[in-house]
C-alpha cells in the first residue's frame, strides 16, 4: 500500500482527479448496495438531480486518490495547490479573540488539504482522526496529517485532551463533526430531516475554552487546478436548538453550497454498537 501511494503521489494533482472519477464511477456501477445507499443519502438530502448526482460520483472517487499527494507531497507544495481563501477575515477575527479556534469541517471536497493550508500559513492546528481499521495503513496517515505546525490526535482519550491542550494555548483544532461517533460520544439530531448519530465533542470543547467555532472546506477546482479554501461564521443558535441539531444544522448550510462535492457515500445515519437507534424506549 504503501508503494503504491508513493507512485500516485508524484502523478500531477489533475491526473489524480481524472483517474480517480474513473474511480468514482467504477465503485458505483458495480456495487448495486453501494448505489442504493449513495442514491438514497442524496433524495434524503433533495439533492438526487442528475446534474448533481453525476458530480458526485466523480468526486467521491477524487476524495480517494488525491490524498497519496495530499499526504506524501511537500506541505509548502501542497498548501500552494489552495488558490484562493474565501472568508479570511472570519478566521482571523475567530483567531484575534485569543480563545483558540475549532474547525468543523464536513466531508465535503477535500477536507485534508483546508487543515494543511491553514497550518502552513497562520498557524498550529491538532486534528482529529479516526485511526483506521487497517494498521498497515497506520504509517500512511502519521505522515499525511503529522506536518510543520500540524499534529494528528486519534478519537481516544488521549486525542481528546490534547484538543483541550491546543485549545488552551490558543491554538487552532479541526474535525469532521459529521463522522458518526462511538457510544457515549453522541447523540441523536436530524441532519437533512433524519435523525443521525451526531457528535457533542466539537459543543464540549467550545463550552469549556470559550474557542469560536469556524466552518471550512476545501472546494475543488475544476481540470485539477487546486482547491478554493472557505471560511464562514457559525450561524445563530435557535431557541431550544441543540448543540448537536445546532451543528448539524451548521453542517447543512455548508453541504448545500456544493452539494456536488460531498461525501454521499459515507454511511451517515448508522446506528453504532451499542447505542439504541432513535426514538427507541430507554426502559
Amino acid at each position: 500500500m504503501a508503494g503504491i501511494f508513493t507512485l500516485l503521489s508524484r502523478l500531477p494533482l489533475a491526473w489524480l482527479h481524472r483517474l480517480g472519477a474513473a474511480l468514482g464511477w467504477l465503485a458505483y456501477l458495480a456495487s448495486g448496495r453501494y448505489r442504493k445507499h449513495f442514491r438514497a443519502n442524496l433524495a434524503q438530502a433533495g439533492f438526487d438531480q442528475p446534474r448533481v448526482r453525476r458530480a458526485a460520483i466523480a468526486a467521491a472517487g477524487k476524495s480517494i486518490l488525491e490524498l497519496p499527494a495530499i499526504w506524501l507531497r511537500p506541505h509548502a507544495e501542497v498548501a500552494s495547490w489552495v488558490r484562493d481563501l474565501v472568508g479570511r477575515e472570519v478566521y482571523e477575527e475567530a483567531a484575534a479573540r485569543g480563545k483558540g479556534v475549532v474547525f468543523l469541517t464536513p466531508h465535503l471536497g477535500c477536507f485534508d488539504v483546508t487543515a494543511q493550508f491553514f497550518t502552513h500559513g497562520f498557524g498550529p492546528m491538532t486534528v482529529l482522526y479516526r485511526p483506521p481499521r487497517q494498521p498497515s495503513l497506520q504509517p500512511l496517515i502519521d505522515a499525511g496529517r503529522n506536518r510543520p505546525n500540524m499534529s494528528a490526535a486519534a478519537t481516544d482519550v488521549k486525542g481528546v485532551r490534547a484538543l483541550f491542550k491546543a485549545l488552551k494555548a490558543r491554538e487552532a483544532v479541526g474535525m469532521l463533526p459529521d463522522q458518526v461517533p462511538s457510544r457515549g460520544e453522541g447523540e441523536w439530531a436530524d441532519f437533512f430531516g433524519r435523525p443521525a448519530y451526531t457528535m457533542t465533542l466539537a459543543a464540549r470543547l467550545v463550552e469549556s475554552t470559550g474557542a469560536t467555532i469556524v466552518l471550512a472546506y476545501g472546494e475543488r477546482l475544476p481540470g485539477g487546478r487546486g482547491y478554493r479554501v472557505h471560511a464562514q461564521r457559525m450561524p445563530e443558535r435557535l431557541a431550544d436548538e441543540s448543540p448537536a441539531r445546532w451543528i448539524n444544522r451548521a453542517m447543512e448550510g455548508v453541504i448545500r453550497q456544493c452539494p456536488e462535492q460531498y461525501l454521499w457515500a459515507y454511511n451517515r445515519y448508522k446506528v453504532p454498537a451499542g447505542v439504541a437507534p432513535p426514538g427507541a424506549s430507554s426502559t
